[in-house]
């Protein structure tokens, strides 16, 4: 025969674009619309019913960026319309384009009474008349939000859209048509047979008959359809695409389970203020669909986002919770919001299952068991045991997808993390969270899974998702097409649990992956928004103080206890750790917003450690130093307070600072002595004990260096290994000199100049102290610049250790593999540790996350292993004023250190000793006998029993034995997990009165309930 199938196809293709698709709808008439722009921020419809409306119409012009314009738009129904195979609708065209749904203007749309109907996008921009009440009068209003394009096509372009005040005062949007419609129910679903099959015949090789066979069909179909009269010869049209719709599935065929879903981001190119919009309408679209679709179910991953629709739509939450009872609207993930999970410590990264699980349970009565994080930039090798320790089985992740070099090897698998856990996980095979379950998706999933042979089953989350939308009916009829369809994998819609479920049967013994899954990309969010990271690190322990402190007033003095208080506070920390906002990869707006609130957070937690310091040590002037550390300091007890010794006395004043011959200056305190040469570089650190020299020959410490920082894309997000090829060391100094210090320190003060930007330095080494503090703070005005402070380390190193959520992990020096290579800068928590056999260099921090660990062969034979901490970045996309500014950073650095004296320096950098004016001293509410058990948490209990929970882990990375001992008369002793409910069947062994003898795995997570008489 002769080959005509590209001429078919391109027949075909017009017949649908300029045929089919424009005769969906049969007729249409414009309706009367009015309008009333908000002058400032959103206001409730309320509000709004009480303005002065004036005539509008289509091509108008409406919004400014982040403005709202209502609409109010009336009609009347002409009779006669509506008959038979007809669905009556409005459609809304607010002026959008087809592309990016959820990154441009959206709609609202409400009855007079209050009620919401459904939301407006750029791929769902009808209203069905029976949700406006079904009468022949039309009358409602259209919320209508201009959300301008931040992504400007993904240029990565510098823009002051992210912030109302410089995004500019001119309108982005024009109206289109505001019509009363039509639609016809066989020509749409003729439109949906021919979409499906056509997409499916693109993924078929041309050597399968079925591609030939579809091809035909439709081209009969073609010839069925008047092009004149579309809507009367439509059943003739579908009934010529019945057969091959008809022909089901191979037998082997893949099967995927789609769930419903909108990954909305809690912000990220729009203001939390937006989301809690977006939210509105997907949830709206969601449920509005339900109705009209049986079929639907719904995952919804983030609590933060169903409490924002409870506080701000209250009707909406109760048509969601009626969903949520039928099984349909399913909460998943359990968490507070979709965290990063990199940079969170282990108390928060804790609390985002215990606030969203509790939330889920107590609005919904739900346990989510998976934990759902499709988006966020790696995932910690913490992570397993803190989602079995929330009581949590399965994890689903979509990123590592991104990865630049390494293909993961798996898709359903089981994750083991630090301590040994293992959590059920699947990678989706589709590489999306957003799917519309197009043909070529779904043949993506099934040709690239890589379970085949051993499983047969995955996932795809389907939705308009990142800025919203969810599903829509064209998804669902997709679904129903491809459900046994030859050609195609099956397609079943169901929620998570029931995939999870189906999964886990099926594959009785899946591989495993042991550790992190760093995502190779996106490892500029370590350093991204130095202020946000700082605001979070710092609001974590303030956190863990006040708890402590409040807990023990409650205990010791009777005090009240602010659990509603701690709880809010907790809530906004968590949300500030959504994986655009703690990684620093929103607009401006959304970084202000994250710097005011942590100082609102900052002020209020000082409050509550002073309320309940004062409870404690009564009024008196004597000096009374606070410990929220877990290990004794300047003769105070761990989580105690005392009146303070020096651990060892300090030199003879004005003999710790000395010039060196060199031109230099050393800093001694008989424990540490810290050489500086005249350039303010660190040139020799010696502990008495070893006497030996933690810099190596030639290297130094100390040592910031600039970097050219311009990824290929996603400039926030992004730091691309090239950025190594260009460095400035910044080794000339302005000034070196002794500075003032605190009582018995040593100080150096070292200035620097560069660019448009300075440096100050303090360089202290306190009396006793193993390590030497550095403190910098730099006043920033440097763009697409990267900033690294470096310390070159006279050892060998074959791998380095990093603090992550209750625990380290280690990962390769040398760069043997091409996973090795990829992993080029990495994410620490308060220290890295370094060290060969024997001796180790422990470098700790209050503020930041990134670094890059390398070492070199020198020519005498000796390693050089260079640690560097990444301070500052300053992409232009999407904030262009990103870290403009002074930021203030401190470094300690202790020689001939092991990982307990990591352990310790991370948590003293950060737990500094608080100082207040009392005359008692404080007992601990707990003591352990081991330093390499750390309490990570110590608070009263969620029940508002008034007892006493704990939480700790094993620190080192050994077995350890250590015997916990309440410090007020307890009880009992249980284990409890995350929300503090029994372990079952998990009984504590020597448990006597208020003691606990304790056995812990390597880092091993146990929280435990102490019960108060």
């Amino acid at each position: 025969m002769h080959d005509d199938r590209l001429i078919t196809e391109a027949r075909i293709h017009r017949f649908l674009r300029e045929r089919l698709a424009p005769a969906v709808y049969r007729r249409t008439l414009p309706l009367t619309a009015e309008r009333w722009d908000a002058p400032g921020e959103p206001v409730g419809l309320e509000h709004v019913l009480a303005q002065r409306f004036a005539p509008t119409g289509p091509g108008d012009r409406w919004g400014p960026a982040w403005s709202t314009t209502w609409l109010h738009l009336t009609g009347r129904v002409p009779e006669g319309w509506g008959g038979a195979g007809a669905d009556l609708e409005v459609l809304v065209d607010l002026g959008y384009t087809d592309e990016l749904p959820g990154f441009q203007c959206e709609g609202l749309a409400w009855l007079p009474g209050g009620e919401i109907v459904k939301a407006l996008n750029p791929r769902n921009q009808y209203v069905p008349l029976a949700a406006l009440g079904g009468g022949p009068e039309v009358d409602f209003y259209v919320e209508a939000a201009a959300n301008p394009d931040v992504a400007q096509g993904w240029t990565f372009q510098p823009t002051g859209l992210g912030e109302r005040a410089t995004a500019g005062p001119e309108p982005l949007y024009r109206l289109g048509p505001l019509l009363l419609a039509e639609r016809d129910v066989a020509v749409w679903e003729l439109v949906q047979d021919v979409q499906a099959l056509w997409g499916l015949m693109h993924e078929l090789p041309d050597d399968r008959p079925r591609r030939h066979l579809i091809l035909r069909a439709l081209e009969r179909m073609a010839d069925c359809v008047d092009p004149y009269d579309v809507g009367g010869t439509a059943a003739a049209g579908r009934a010529a695409l019945a057969a091959v719709l008809a022909s089901p599935a191979e037998p082997s065929a893949h099967r995927i389970v789609a769930t419903g879903h909108a990954h909305i981001d809690s912000a990220w190119l729009w203001p939390v203020r937006e989301t809690q919009r977006k939210c509105a309408r997907t949830f709206a679209n969601v449920v509005a669909l339900m109705d009209q679709d049986p079929e639907l179910t719904f995952a919804c991953s983030s609590a933060q986002q169903l409490a924002w629709i409870r506080d701000g739509y209250p009707q909406l939450f109760e048509r969601i919770k009626e969903k949520v009872a039928d099984g349909r609207f399913v909460p998943v993930g359990g968490m507070w919001v979709e965290s990063d999970t990199n940079m969170p410590g282990g108390e928060a990264m804790a609390r985002q299952f215990v606030e969203g699980k509790r939330f889920f349970l107590e609005e919904f009565g739900v346990d989510c068991q998976e934990a759902w994080l499709p988006d966020s930039f790696g995932y910690s090798a913490a992570l397993p045991q803190i989602v079995r320790a929330a009581g949590s089985r399965w994890f689903l992740t979509q990123k590592i997808s991104w990865n630049q070099v390494n293909r993961f090897p798996h898709h359903t698998f089981l994750w083991e993390g630090i301590d040994g856990s293992r959590v059920f996980t699947h990678f989706p095979p589709a590489d999306t969270y957003s799917s519309e379950l197009r043909a070529a998706e779904l043949a993506h999933a099934e040709r690239t899974f890589r379970e085949h042979g051993r499983a047969g089953v995955s996932l795809v989350p389907f939705g308009f998702g990142d800025g919203g939308g969810g599903p829509t009916r064209e998804m669902m009829a997709s679904a129903r097409r491809y459900r046994d369809l030859e050609g195609s994998p099956r397609v079943d819609v169901g929620t998570p649990a029931g995939f999870f479920a189906e999964a886990e049967a099926e594959y009785a013994y899946p591989p495993v992956w042991t550790g992190e899954m760093y995502l190779e990309k996106h490892r500029g969010t370590y350093t991204a928004q130095a202020r946000t990271k700082a605001g979070n690190r710092r609001s974590e322990h303030l956190l863990r103080e006040a708890e402590l402190w409040c807990a023990t007033a409650a205990v010791r003095a009777g005090a009240e206890y602010p659990a509603e208080e701690l709880r809010r506070i907790w809530r906004l920390v968590l949300l500030q750790q959504f994986h655009d906002i703690l990684p620093g990869t929103a607009i401006a707006w959304v970084h202000r917003d994250a710097e005011r609130n942590y100082a609102a957070i900052e002020r209020d937690l000082e409050a509550l450690i002073a309320d309940a310091a004062a409870a404690l040590v009564g009024p008196g002037e004597n000096e009374v130093l606070l410990n929220a550390a877990p290990h004794a300091r300047a003769g105070v007890p761990a989580l105690g307070a005392g009146v303070g010794r020096p651990e060892r006395p300090a030199e003879p004043a004005g003999s710790a600072v000395r010039p060196t011959p060199a031109g230099g200056w050393a800093l001694d305190n008989g424990t540490v002595r810290a050489e500086v040469d005249a350039r303010g570089l660190l040139v020799s650190l010696v502990d008495a004990a070893s006497g030996r020299d933690a810099i190596a020959p030639g290297a130094a410490g100390n040592l910031l260096e600039l970097h050219r920082d311009t990824p290929n894309e996603w400039d926030a997000w992004d730091v691309d290994e090239f950025y190594r090829h260009t460095v400035e060391r910044l080794d000339e100094a302005v000034s070196v000199a002794p500075a003032e210090a605190g009582a018995g320190e040593a100080a150096l003060e070292v200035r620097r100049a560069f660019g448009a930007s300075t440096v100050r330095q303090r360089l202290v080494l306190a009396p006793g102290a193993s390590g030497l503090r550095i403190e910098t703070e730099v006043d920033w005005h440097e763009r697409q610049k990267l900033l690294k402070l470096g310390f070159g380390l006279d050892l060998r190193a074959d791998r380095s250790a990093a603090e992550t959520q209750f625990g380290h992990v280690f990962r390769p020096v040398p760069v043997n593999t091409s996973w090795d290579a990829a992993r080029f800068e990495v994410c620490a928590h308060r220290w890295v540790h370094v060290a060969e056999p024997g001796y180790g260099v422990a470098i700790a921090n209050c503020t930041a996350y990134g670094h890059d660990i390398t070492r070199a062969v020198r020519e005498d034979r000796g390693t050089t292993t260079t640690v560097r901490l990444s301070l500052l970045r300053s992409p232009l996309f999407p904030d262009p004023g990103a870290d403009a500014g002074v930021h203030r950073f401190t470094v300690t650095v202790t020689p001939n250190a092991g990982i307990a004296e990591a352990v310790r320096s991370g948590y003293e950098a950060n737990l500094p000793l608080r100082a207040v004016r009392g005359q008692r001293e404080i007992v601990p509410l707990v003591a352990v006998d081991h330093p390499g058990v750390a309490v990570e948490a110590v608070k009263l209990a969620e029940d508002g029993t008034g007892d006493v929970i704990v939480r700790l882990y094993e620190a080192y990375g050994t077995r350890t034995s250590a015997t916990v001992r309440a410090g007020f008369e307890c009880t009992g002793i249980e284990s409890v997990d995350l929300l503090e409910r029994p372990m079952g069947g998990n009984h504590l062994p020597g448990v006597r009165g208020g003691a606990v003898a304790l056995t812990l795995r390597p880092f091993q997570l146990l929280t435990l309930r102490l019960r108060r008489a």
